[in-house]
């Protein structure tokens, strides 16, 4: 059965790659909910049950004088007030216009944003690009298009970003777990295993494959990535997870392989190099086949007006100015951040490629053991008595005493390393 809607064709390289038969019958059946916005979105708007006198924000009502505004709200406090400043300088954002259509539901597509997407990311145009509530929506959809609850499975490498996981669990998804190689701090897919998983499990839908990878930091090269779309063992879809690609060197996306091979597609975000967490806006590159059936799938209106606002915003020429600006000053922090942490006594090793915006310091004993014990006791005391909060990871494979820091300003990074000093220096004692 063809996919409903598509407007394009994708790559047909690698042969033995199919999508339709990987879909949910009952997605590829599905007929999508046709929204307002599809038909009309312009004219006196009559169509949509939208409420025709506009937006209830006070900061667009300031004609209204106190008398009438009525008593205030004395529990209201400091939240009412931060978050009315939060809206005054949301809406200061937006244009005229778009204030002017706040009443209205926003496009169901926002093609233009995907066009300035596609074309900073290197695919062909809108039809490339799907838009999500977060990468996490994005991977949720996925999940949902392609995998029978109850009967599909999965494959993740861990140590790698707990919600495949999760997601899977919600939509009743099996998980295949193939380890990366750890030794050395290496993270590196281990394609010997892998491909023994996939001649045993000939059925598996997707593969996660995170890169740079969370807790990692560590890319994955693309002579891997490919060596997998190319295996004729595994029929799934790989889904390589950029969330922090922006902090890894320049030529090392895998966005370029969504243009030649039909069973790839890659998920990235604004929350990470963009500094756009607060937006939740994800997306995914993927061939059209791909997206017309995520499209098919959504529900109507998932991207806001003001989100996709903001996005447009940051991909704007200026917006991707200031975005670099931000990662080199972040990368410039990283590596200071990695010279102070391997200076501090307690510090056995900072693991991994160190391609994030993040680093892995391994916390060892007196005896130069990583030692859960001891970090897990420092992340407890930096975050309810240092004021200074990290991520214990010291339960996942191949991060034995490891906590991941995030890489913040220059002054962050001094307190950390300053406090992560002083609680390694007494657990020595």
């Amino acid at each position: 059965m063809p996919i409903l809607g598509l407007k394009a064709s994708g790559p047909s390289h690698p042969a033995h790659f199919s999508l339709e038969p990987l879909i949910r019958p009952n997605i590829l059946a599905l007929q999508p909910y046709r929204c307002a916005r599809d038909d009309y979105s312009a004219g006196i708007l009559l169509d949509a049950n939208e409420n025709a006198i506009g937006p209830a924000l006070p900061i667009l009502n300031r004609s209204t004088d106190a008398d009438a505004s009525g008593p205030s709200d004395p529990a209201s406090g400091a939240d009412a007030g931060a978050g009315a400043a939060v809206a005054s300088q949301t809406i200061s954002l937006l244009s005229d216009a778009e204030i002017a259509s706040l009443n209205r539901y926003p496009s169901p597509t926002h093609d233009e944003l995907k066009r300035e997407i596609a074309h900073f990311r290197g695919v062909k145009d809108e039809n490339w690009v799907f838009l999500g509530v977060g990468s996490d929506e994005v991977i949720d959809m996925l999940y949902r298009v392609l995998c029978v609850p109850g009967k599909d499975v999965v494959m993740t490498t861990p140590p790698t970003y707990g919600m495949y996981k999760v997601t899977a669990n919600v939509n009743d998804v099996g998980v295949l777990e193939v380890p990366l190689v750890t030794e050395g701090g290496a993270f590196q897919l281990d394609e010997e295993a892998m491909d023994a998983a996939f001649i045993a499990n000939p059925d598996l839908k997707m593969l996660f494959i995170c890169s740079p990878g969370n807790p990692t930091g560590t890319l994955i090269p693309i002579p891997a990535i490919r060596r997998v779309l190319e295996n004729e063992n595994f029929k799934g879809v790989v889904v390589v997870d950029e969330a922090y690609i922006d902090f890894a060197p320049e030529g090392t996306s895998a966005a370029s392989l969504v243009n030649e091979y039909g069973n790839v597609c890659v998920t990235q975000t604004l929350s990470k190099s963009f500094g756009l967490a607060a937006i939740r806006l994800g997306y995914l590159l993927a061939p059209p086949p791909l997206v017309q059936i995520l499209t098919n799938t959504k529900a109507p209106y998932n991207v806001s007006l003001p989100t996709a606002s903001l996005a447009a915003s940051a991909l704007s020429t200026q917006g991707l100015i200031s975005m670099s600006a931000s990662v080199s000053t972040l990368n410039s922090n990283r590596k200071e951040l990695v010279s102070s942490l391997l200076a501090l006594p307690g510090i056995g090793a900072v693991l991994g490629g160190n391609h994030a915006n993040f680093v892995v310091a391994q916390v060892v004993d007196s005896e130069g053991k990583p030692s859960n014990e001891i970090a897990a006791r420092v992340y407890k005391t930096m975050a309810e008595s240092k004021g200074v909060v990290v991520r214990y990871r010291g339960n996942e494979k191949g991060c034995a005493g490891c906590l991941r820091i995030t890489v913040g300003t220059a002054e962050e990074c001094d307190e950390a390393v300053k406090q992560l000093g002083e609680l390694l220096a007494q657990a020595s004692k």
